[in-house]
C-alpha cells in the first residue's frame, strides 16, 4: 500500500486509492485548475478612493483636536476613525463609480459622523464630554469632511468631463443599446460605453443619433475590449442568471471591475418594499451586484485593524507565549516552534508559525496528513494547547508581518489546496482574500475535521459581503469561543 492511499481525508470523505500526490502549481501556471490567481495580463486601472479616505481622516483628526485634552485619548480617536470609516463603507460612500454632489451625500456623511461621536461619548464614562464640546467637535468634523469630499468630487467631475470612464453594458442588445445611448447623451455622468456584451447579436435599434457600439458575443471579445479600453465598470441590464453571462460577470469581477445592475424598465412600485439601491445613473436606478468590488478586500482599514490588534495582542500575549514555550520545551523537548508552508492570497505560499503540538513522522506526513487533533500520543499539555487554541497565538506574528489577516479564510497546505480545488468548485475563490487566523466558517463551528464544502460556502460568503464591522463581529465571537474545547 502506498503512502498516499493512507492519507486520511477531511470529514471522513473517501479517497481514491492509488492517486498520486499533487502539489499546487506556481502562480501563473494555474490554468487547467481554474485557480483565480497568477494572471499575467494587466488589470484595468482602478479609480482611487484614497482621497475620500484622506478627507474623512482629516475631518476626524480636526474634529478630535476640537476636544480639550484629546491627545490623552488616542485609542478613542482611532475608534472614532474606524467607526466612521466602517459606516461610510457600508453606505457605499467610497464608491468611485459615480460622483455625487456635497448636498447629495450630506445627510449620510453627517449622520454617520454623529453616530461615531455618540459612540465616543458613550465610552467616555469616567469623564463625560460636555455637550457643548461634543457638538463643537461633531460640527467641525462634519464641515471638514464635507468640504474635503466636495473638493475631491469637484476635481473628479472636472477630470471626467474631459475623460469619461470607459464601461461595458451587459444584457439583451435592444435594452443594453438603449441604456448605452442614454449614457452617451448624458456625458455629465462620467461614463463612456465602449461596447455591448450579449449572448447573441440581435437587431440593433436606433441609438438616437449616437455612434453605434460594437456588439460583443463571445467571452474572448469581451475580455479583449476590457483590456484594450481599461474598463473598470460594467453595467448589467436585465437578468444575470444565464450561464454564459454569469461566467462573464465572474470573470469581470475577477479582473477588478465594479458590477452595477441598471433597471432599464423599473416597475412603478415594488410590492416587496424598497429595493437596496445606490442612487441612479442617467436616470436609471442602480444597484451594486458585487459589494466587495467597490472597496478592496485588503483595504487600508482592514490592514490598520490587523496591525493595531496583532501588535497589541503580541505584547499582551508575550508572557503567555513564553510560558507555553518553556513548558513545551521541558515536557516535549526541543523544537518549540512549528513552521509549515501554507497557501495565502492569490496562491502565494508563506510560512505559517504555530507552537508545536505534534511531531510528524516525516515531511511527507506533515504536508499530506489532514488532522492530528485526536492523536493519543500527544502529551496532555499539547492537547491542552490545541483545545484552547493557544498554539495558534504565534500566528499573530504572521498577521503583523502581512502574511495573514486576523479574519479571513483559514490557509491550507499546497497538497490540500490542489486536491480541494479539483473537488470543490468554490474552493479556489477563497484565495481572493488574505488568509486569516479566524473566519466566518470557524465561528460557525467549522474547524478541524469538518465539511470542506461548508467551509467554502462560508468563506466565500464572508468575502462577498466583507465589511470592517463584520470583521469586528467575528473577532468578538472568536474571543467568546476562545477557550471552548474545539480542535484546530
Amino acid at each position: 500500500m502506498t503512502a498516499e492511499s493512507t492519507v486520511p481525508s477531511p470529514a471522513g470523505q473517501p479517497r481514491a486509492a492509488g492517486r498520486a500526490v499533487t502539489v499546487l502549481d506556481p502562480p501563473g501556471t494555474a490554468a487547467g485548475r481554474g485557480l483565480p490567481f497568477g494572471r499575467e495580463s494587466r488589470r484595468p486601472p482602478r479609480t482611487p478612493w484614497t482621497p475620500l479616505l484622506i478627507a474623512d481622516g482629516a475631518g476626524t483628526l480636526l474634529g478630535a483636536l476640537a476636544v480639550p485634552g484629546a491627545h490623552r485619548y488616542p485609542l478613542l480617536i482611532v475608534l472614532l476613525a474606524l467607526c466612521v470609516l466602517g459606516l461610510n463603507r457600508q453606505a457605499l460612500l467610497y464608491d468611485t463609480s459615480a460622483v455625487p454632489g456635497v448636498l447629495d451625500e450630506l445627510p449620510a456623511v453627517c449622520g454617520r459622523i454623529a453616530v461615531g461621536w455618540a459612540v465616543v461619548a458613550a465610552l467616555c464614562t469616567p469623564r463625560p464630554l460636555p455637550m457643548s464640546v461634543l457638538v463643537t467637535a461633531c460640527t467641525v468634523h462634519c464641515l471638514v469632511a464635507c468640504a474635503g469630499r466636495e473638493a475631491v468630487h469637484a476635481q473628479r467631475r472636472r477630470a471626467l468631463r474631459h475623460r469619461p470612464r470607459p464601461a461595458l453594458v451587459v444584457g439583451p442588445v435592444p435594452a443594453a443599446m438603449r441604456v448605452a445611448a442614454a449614457l452617451q447623451r448624458y456625458p455629465g455622468c462620467g461614463v463612456r460605453p465602449v461596447g455591448v456584451v450579449a449572448d447573441a447579436p440581435d437587431a440593433v435599434p436606433d441609438v438616437g443619433g449616437g455612434p453605434a457600439l460594437p456588439v460583443l458575443t463571445t467571452g474572448e471579445e469581451a475580455r479583449r475590449a476590457l483590456i484594450q479600453n481599461g474598463v473598470e465598470t460594467v453595467f448589467v441590464v436585465g437578468s444575470a442568471s444565464g450561464a454564459h453571462r454569469a461566467a462573464l460577470l465572474r470573470e469581470f469581477a475577477t479582473w477588478g471591475c465594479a458590477l452595477w445592475e441598471l433597471d432599464a424598465d423599473p416597475p412603478p412600485y415594488d410590492p416587496r418594499g424598497r429595493r437596496a439601491r445606490a442612487g441612479h445613473l442617467a436616470g436609471f436606478p442602480r444597484r451594486l451586484l458585487c459589494p466587495g468590488a467597490g472597496w478592496r478586500h485588503d483595504s487600508v482599514g482592514k490592514r490598520m485593524l490587523d496591525v493595531a490588534l496583532s501588535g497589541s495582542l503580541l505584547l499582551l500575549a508575550g508572557p503567555v507565549l513564553l510560558v507555553c514555550a518553556a513548558v513545551l520545551r521541558v515536557v516535549d523537548g526541543p523544537g518549540v516552534v512549528f513552521r509549515q508552508e501554507r497557501i495565502g492570497k492569490d496562491g502565494r505560499p508563506f510560512t505559517m508559525l504555530k507552537l508545536r503540538t505534534h511531531r510528524p513522522a516525516s515531511a511527507h506526513e506533515a504536508a499530506t496528513r489532514w488532522s492530528v487533533a485526536d492523536e493519543q500520543d500527544m502529551s496532555r499539555f499539547c492537547q491542552f494547547l490545541r483545545r484552547t487554541s493557544l498554539d495558534e497565538l504565534l500566528q499573530l506574528w504572521n498577521v503583523f508581518r502581512g502574511d495573514m489577516s486576523l479574519v479571513g479564510p483559514r490557509p491550507e497546505r499546497p497538497y490540500f489546496v490542489a486536491k480541494f480545488s479539483q473537488t470543490y468548485p468554490g474552493y479556489p475563490a477563497r484565495h481572493r482574500m488574505r488568509a486569516g487566523i479566524t473566519g466566518l466558517a470557524q465561528v460557525h463551528g467549522l474547524r478541524g475535521d469538518t465539511s470542506i464544502e461548508d467551509r467554502c460556502r462560508f468563506d466565500n460568503a464572508y468575502i462577498d459581503n466583507w465589511s470592517l464591522w463584520q470583521d469586528i463581529r467575528i473577532l468578538v465571537r472568536t474571543a467568546a469561543l476562545f477557550v471552548r474545547p474545539t480542535g484546530s
